[in-house]
């Protein structure tokens, strides 16, 4: 008897469902009032988001089904496709400035963000290098990190310092699982930290961050307002919260309350209780993609697989670092869960592509059970 195709890891998709509709839950609460007010549509945010919800779950299923082989293929044009989208919003009429950053792709009915792909086309393209080459040479090594750093020398020019950091670290951790010698790492990494404190002193605002990031009581009105605010809002929502809807931070007191800072109206309104269970559901979501990754058929898939899983990781990581005020304010979405249409259709599609994963796994597995099976029946007869 045949053992029939097991479907993909539904889990993990339907996790990131989750996240996303906790997200739209929220995005109304913070952004209500601003956006009546600012927009005069209460709903405003809400709307572009479920838009984007409905497009990314059909994308992550139908990427589900994608031959995986496929897509490393077309990982390399993936990988341009991601560098031309990040150069376009240099360009004059398409690109869009939004407080002294160039972010964001103009095209006509919609913008997009092009960094919230650039880091899964990075992924990919990293994946079928590393699959193909290997990392035990320095000089591999080097021309890996070489794809994410021009990922990254771009992203700083918009200038996107927080998403820059996010694909370097995820850079490092793939080419750490791949193989690579902590000598050689190391080697890297220290340069690369000089380098990282070389370009805070570069600009003067990243200069005000840190000094807010240290004292914020001292520049209460400037750069140390919103983390203030975010302290705030944490600190009143105590163990369980004020209550669903009662936020007083998002009365135009918190900035980007529905989507850098979302976190701190959901710790307001829930609680610290609030808090440890969405982060439990990103653990989920984290975790089943890294066992996803260690189970995966081919060294490609499982490059892959832990790549989207340390995005999702790193991003989140971050996003609660910077509200809880462990590091210097910068502008980074909470994945699945801030306002921003670009973001969460490219989570859910890299949702998609580890439920891909798990699915191809399993059919390996199947087949190889099928083999044994019939094995053992001609041995029998």
């Amino acid at each position: 008897m045949k053992h029939k195709a097991l479907n993909f890891d539904i889990s993990i998709g339907v996790a990131g469902i989750i996240l996303s509709v906790l997200g739209l839950l929220f995005i109304y609460d913070a952004s209500s009032y601003s956006a009546e007010v600012q927009l005069g549509d209460a709903f405003h945010y809400v709307k572009t988001q479920a838009v984007a919800l409905f497009l990314g779950v059909i994308l992550m299923f139908a990427v589900a089904f994608v031959d995986i082989d496929k897509i490393k293929k077309a990982s390399i044009y993936v990988y341009i496709c991601s560098l031309i989208l990040l150069g376009l919003v240099f360009v004059p009429v398409l690109g869009v400035e939004s407080y002294g950053a160039k972010r964001w792709l103009n095209l006509g009915f919609f913008t997009i963000q092009p960094s919230e792909y650039a880091k899964f086309g990075m992924v990919i393209f990293l994946a079928k290098l590393m699959a193909d080459r290997g990392v035990d040479k320095f000089f591999k090594m080097l021309g890996l990190f070489a794809v994410g750093g021009v990922v990254a020398v771009l992203l700083l020019l918009e200038p996107n310092m927080s998403i820059t950091i996010c694909v370097l670290l995820v850079t490092i951790i793939m080419i750490f699982v791949g193989g690579a010698k902590i000598r050689h790492l190391l080697m890297l990494g220290i340069p690369l930290l000089g380098a990282g404190v070389a370009l805070i002193l570069a600009e003067p605002y990243r200069i005000r961050r840190l000094f807010a990031f240290v004292d914020p009581w001292a520049s209460p009105l400037d750069e140390g307002y919103q983390l203030i605010q975010s302290y705030y809002a944490l600190g009143s929502g105590g163990l369980f919260g004020v209550g669903i809807g009662n936020s007083r931070q998002k009365f135009l007191f918190l900035p980007f309350a529905e989507s850098d800072f979302i976190l701190s109206v959901i710790g307001e309104e829930t609680g610290l209780v609030g808090i440890l269970l969405l982060v439990a559901i990103f653990l989920f979501v984290v975790i089943k993609g890294f066992i996803i990754a260690s189970r995966a058929k081919d060294r490609f898939s499982c490059y892959v697989a832990t790549g989207i899983s340390a995005v999702i990781a790193v991003q989140t990581a971050l996003n609660i670092a910077v509200v809880c005020g462990a590091i210097p304010p910068t502008g980074l979405p909470l994945p699945f869960i801030s306002a921003g249409g670009s973001s969460l259709v490219a989570y859910m599609l890299s949702l998609g592509v580890l439920m891909n994963i798990s699915r191809q796994s399993k059919a390996g597995i199947l087949s190889w059970m099928n083999n044994m099976e019939l094995s053992y029946e001609k041995r029998s007869a």
